[in-house]
């Protein structure tokens, strides 16, 4: 039997980050040699991953981020299983090393970066190992790159919360009025900027629904139609960016305080990840 040193176990944890009984015993299956040794712990890593696969991963980070010259941002959700891992210094600085990297070289989706070089691998088998060292399931479930001639970017809530909002104007104003949306999409959690960006097949669902409860209710037949109609149009005030009250000024809209910024400021669109949503 080959002679596993004490040296070549630490080397192999080094490389690998894998526990100094596991290193021993990939070496010792490996007869020492190094190479196939990590193979063995990559292996054994899936194979750990794989039984934690169904697990929930609805801890994490959010993270979202803009470019300097704020013309566009990335948001991602780096997942796993407890609280006490993502607060856990080494999970926070990977998480925010990846944002880092995907705001960097604008990445344009989640399998791009899973498919990214990283330390001598791809990110996605960089999880795969992160998984089986610290025994809970390590994934990315959410990735997004929005480009638009300005971005605000947020993060609420210990990163519990990543909102990238995409404006027409990058001018100091318009990114302030920016970020101070992404404060309300955040708290407000709206389905769409606007009535026409809700899709078809809700405003039906919702159709439908505020005609059942009128007809339940004993309204006229002929009646029904409208006050489904009077019902959407307060779900899209309930649930629309720009219909939404102003959360720092009740007394407005969104879309009237837009105006008070600048007559020509559109929200094109934004994005929100919410940690176990």
């Amino acid at each position: 039997m080959t002679t596993i040193t004490a040296s070549a176990v630490n080397k192999l944890r080094q490389m690998t980050g894998a526990g100094m009984m596991d290193c021993k015993k990939a070496l010792q299956e490996a007869n020492g040699d190094m190479d196939e040794a990590v193979d063995v712990l990559r292996k054994k890593g899936a194979a750990k991953a794989a039984k934690r696969a169904d697990r929930d991963a609805a801890e994490g980070l959010s993270i979202a981020k803009a470019s300097s010259d704020n013309t566009y941002g990335i948001v991602v959700e780096v997942n796993c299983e407890t609280d006490f891992v993502a607060k856990n210094d080494d999970f926070t600085a990977f998480a925010n090393s990846i944002a880092d990297y995907a705001l960097e070289n604008k990445v344009a989706d989640k399998d791009t970066l899973l498919a990214t070089p990283w330390e001598g691998k791809t990110l996605g088998e960089i999880l795969v190992d992160k998984t089986a060292v610290i025994g809970e399931k390590v994934e990315i479930s959410n990735y997004a790159l929005v480009s638009s001639e300005g971005v605000a970017a947020y993060n609420h809530g210990a990163n519990r919360i990543g909102v990238l909002v995409a404006l027409n104007s990058n001018n100091e104003k318009a990114l302030e009025a920016g970020r101070d949306l992404a404060m309300q999409i955040a708290a407000m959690n709206p389905i769409a900027v606007d009535a026409d960006a809700v899709p078809q097949e809700i405003k039906d669902k919702e159709l439908k629904i505020g005609r059942e409860i009128a007809e339940q209710e004993g309204k006229p037949e002929a009646m029904l139609d409208k006050i489904a109609e009077g019902k959407l149009q307060r779900y899209y005030k309930d649930n629309t960016l720009l219909a939404q009250s102003y959360v720092k000024d009740s007394s407005m809209t969104v879309e009237s305080f837009l105006k008070t910024v600048d007559k020509s400021l559109v929200v094109k669109a934004f994005t929100r990840f919410q940690l176990g949503a």
